[in-house]
C-alpha cells in the first residue's frame, strides 16, 4: 500500500513507473490529505487507474460522538477488516488514539479488544491512516495539522506488531509528512520485555506506556495472561534501560477493578515496587465491558487510592474517562462494529 512509503520510497515507485519525480509528492500529498483516489483531481485518469491497486481504500462506517465531546471512527479497510480509533479533545489540542493490530492476542481479561483473539496486523500506513482521516475531519492540512499527539492504545499490542509500529512512528514524525515529534506520542504495551529494549537500542524516544495493572506477579496472572512470560521485576528492569537509552520517564497505567487490585495494601506495594524510579502513575476505574464480569472502583475511591501513592512519594494522577457511553474509552475498543448509535 502506498501509504507505508516514505515520500522517498515513494520517489522510486515513480520512478520505476517511469513518471516524472513531482508526481511522487502529488500522490504523497493526496495520500497525507487522507484523499481517496477519486477526490485527486491533478493526476491524469490514466495514472489513477495504474495507481488504483496499490493506493489505500478504505471507509468511514461509522463515527459516534460521545457527550463529552470523544468521537469514535469504526473504519473498514482494503480487506474488509475493521478497527477503531477515537478523536480526544484537551484543552492542548486533538490527540488521535490509534489501533495498531485488527484484535488482539495478549488476552487480558478487562480488555475487549482481545476478544476473538488477533485477525492480523495492521500496517504502517493503515495505522497512519487513522491520523490523517481525522487530521482532514478536523480541517487540517500536512503543515497546518490539527492533530497535535498520538496514542497507541487502541485495538492490538503495538510491540507484538514492531515492525509496522515503528515504521509508522517514523512517518508520522517525518518533516516530510505531518511531523508529529515524537515526544507527542505514548505507545501503550502489556510489557514485552525484549521489544521495550529494541524500542530503546532503535533510537525511538516515545513516552513508554506500561500497562502494570498489578502491584505483584500473582495478582497480574489473574488479568493478564503476559504476566506467565514476563515478570514484573524483568518488565522494570526494561524500563530503566528504556529511561537510561531516552531520558523519557515512563508511564504506569494501572486500571482499577473492584476486588482484584484496588485496596491500600496494593496502593502500598506498589509505591514500594516504583520508590526511586522516574515514572508516573495512571489509576484508571475500570471501563466497564457488557462481556466481560469485571468492575471498576467509584472515582471517589480511586481518588483517595491515589493520594496512599502520593503520600508514598510516586507520582499519580486518576485519569478522567472519556468516551465511556460510545465503549470509546480505554479497554472498550474492538475490532467490529461496537457501541450505542
Amino acid at each position: 500500500m502506498l501509504l507505508d512509503f516514505s515520500l522517498e520510497e515513494l520517489n522510486n515507485y515513480v520512478s520505476d513507473l517511469g513518471l516524472p519525480k513531482f508526481r511522487a509528492k502529488q500522490i504523497f500529498d493526496a495520500l497525507y490529505m487522507a484523499k481517496t483516489l477519486e477526490e485527486i483531481t491533478n493526476l491524469p485518469k490514466d495514472l489513477k487507474e495504474n495507481l488504483s491497486k496499490d493506493y489505500p481504500k478504505w471507509e468511514i462506517l461509522k463515527i459516534l460522538e460521545s457527550k463529552d465531546g470523544t468521537k469514535k471512527m469504526a473504519l473498514k479497510l482494503q480487506d474488509g477488516s475493521i478497527v477503531e480509533s477515537v478523536l480526544l479533545k484537551y484543552k492542548y489540542g486533538y490527540t488521535v488514539c490509534v489501533s495498531t493490530q485488527v484484535g488482539c492476542r495478549m488476552g487480558c481479561k478487562f480488555c475487549a479488544s482481545t476478544i476473538g483473539g488477533l485477525k492480523r496486523n495492521l500496517s504502517a500506513g493503515e495505522i497512519l491512516l487513522q491520523v490523517l482521516i481525522y487530521n482532514k475531519i478536523l480541517g487540517g492540512t500536512i503543515k497546518d495539522r490539527k492533530v497535535t499527539n498520538v496514542v497507541l492504545m487502541g485495538c492490538g499490542e503495538p510491540l507484538d506488531n514492531y515492525e509496522n509500529v515503528t515504521k509508522f512512528l517514523t512517518l508520522i514524525s517525518s518533516p516530510d509528512g505531518i511531523n508529529i515529534s515524537q515526544r507527542n506520542i505514548s505507545l501503550s504495551t502489556c510489557g514485552l520485555v525484549p521489544n521495550i529494549r529494541r524500542l530503546a537500542d532503535d533510537g525511538f524516544n516515545v513516552t513508554l506506556t506500561i500497562s502494570l495493572h498489578a502491584p505483584n506477579d500473582e495478582i497480574r496472572k489473574k488479568t493478564m495472561p503476559i504476566a506467565n512470560v514476563y515478570k514484573i521485576k524483568d518488565i522494570l528492569s526494561a524500563c530503566d534501560y528504556y529511561f537510561e537509552k531516552t531520558g523519557r520517564r515512563v508511564i504506569f497505567e494501572y486500571s482499577l477493578i473492584d476486588g482484584v487490585n484496588a485496596s491500600e495494601e496494593n496502593m502500598l506495594e506498589l509505591s514500594k515496587v516504583l520508590k526511586g524510579r522516574s515514572c508516573h502513575v495512571n489509576l484508571i476505574p475500570l471501563n466497564s465491558v457488557k462481556e466481560k464480569n469485571l468492575m471498576g472502583i467509584e472515582r471517589k475511591r480511586a481518588y483517595y487510592l491515589c493520594g496512599i501513592l502520593e503520600k508514598n512519594g510516586i507520582s499519580a494522577t486518576v485519569r478522567r474517562t472519556m468516551g465511556e457511553d460510545i465503549e470509546g474509552a480505554c479497554g472498550q475498543l474492538r475490532n467490529k462494529l461496537g457501541g450505542a448509535v
